[in-house]
C-alpha cells in the first residue's frame, strides 16, 4: 500500500459578493451593530466595513463620512408607522399608538439614536435631532392628528382637537420623561398620560 505524502487542502469556501442594495443593508446594518455596541466614538469606518464584510473604500464610496453613515442606518433602521390604530375610542387608539412610539423609541435603532445625541457634540447631534423629528416625532403626531380626527368624526372629541399644541403633548411628554427623567414610559404611565391630559384635553 503506497501512501501519498501530500495531505489534501480542503478548499475554502468563497464568500459571494455582494453588490448594489444587499450590500448597502449589510454596511447599514454593520453600522447599527456597531452603534449598539461601542458607541457613537468608537464606531469607525473600518469597523463597519469588517462587520459588513467589504472594503473600507466601498463604505466611503456610498457615505464619506461617519456621520453621513450613521443618518442613514438610523434613518433606515427605525421602525416605520404606517397607519393609525383604529380600535373604536380615541383613549384607546392613543394608547396603542403610544405603544407603537416607545417600541421605535426603545428599538435598537432608537436606543443607538438616544445613546448618539448623548455622545455628540452639539453641532453633530443637530443631524440627528432630525432623524428623531422625521422619524419619530413627525410620523407620530401625524397618527395622533388621523385618531383625533376620528374622534371628531364620531362625536367623541371636540372640535379643534388637532390643534399642533395639542397633538405635540405625546410626542413631547415621552421625549422629555425618557431624556430629562429616564422614564422607560411603563403602560401605567401612558394610561396616566391618556386619562388625565389627554382625555381632558379632547373632551367635548
Amino acid at each position: 500500500m503506497i501512501t501519498s505524502r501530500w495531505t489534501a487542502t480542503p478548499a475554502r469556501t468563497a464568500v459571494p459578493r455582494r453588490r448594489g442594495a444587499v450590500l448597502e443593508q449589510a454596511i447599514l446594518d454593520a453600522a447599527l451593530e456597531q452603534l449598539s455596541t461601542v458607541g457613537w466614538s468608537g464606531l469607525t469606518m473600518e469597523g463597519v466595513a469588517a462587520g459588513a464584510q467589504t472594503g473600507k473604500a466601498a463604505v466611503y464610496r456610498r457615505w464619506p463620512s461617519k456621520e453621513d453613515l450613521v443618518v442613514d442606518a438610523l434613518r433606515a433602521g427605525l421602525p416605520a408607522f404606517d397607519s393609525a390604530p383604529d380600535l373604536g375610542s380615541v383613549r384607546d387608539d392613543l394608547l396603542e399608538l403610544c405603544g407603537k412610539m416607545r417600541e421605535a423609541m426603545f428599538s435598537r435603532p432608537g436606543v443607538a439614536l438616544r445613546a448618539v445625541l448623548h455622545e455628540c457634540d452639539t453641532v453633530t447631534a443637530e443631524r440627528f435631532h432630525d432623524v428623531i423629528f422625521e422619524g419619530v416625532i413627525e410620523p407620530g403626531v401625524r397618527l395622533i392628528k388621523e385618531v383625533v380626527r376620528r374622534g371628531i368624526a364620531r362625536g367623541e372629541v371636540r372640535s379643534g382637537g388637532t390643534d399642533d399644541f395639542v397633538c405635540d403633548v405625546i410626542p413631547a411628554m415621552l421625549m422629555y420623561r425618557s431624556k430629562v427623567c429616564g422614564s422607560e414610559w411603563r403602560d401605567e404611565e401612558f394610561e396616566a398620560l391618556i386619562d388625565q391630559v389627554m382625555v381632558p384635553l379632547l373632551r367635548r
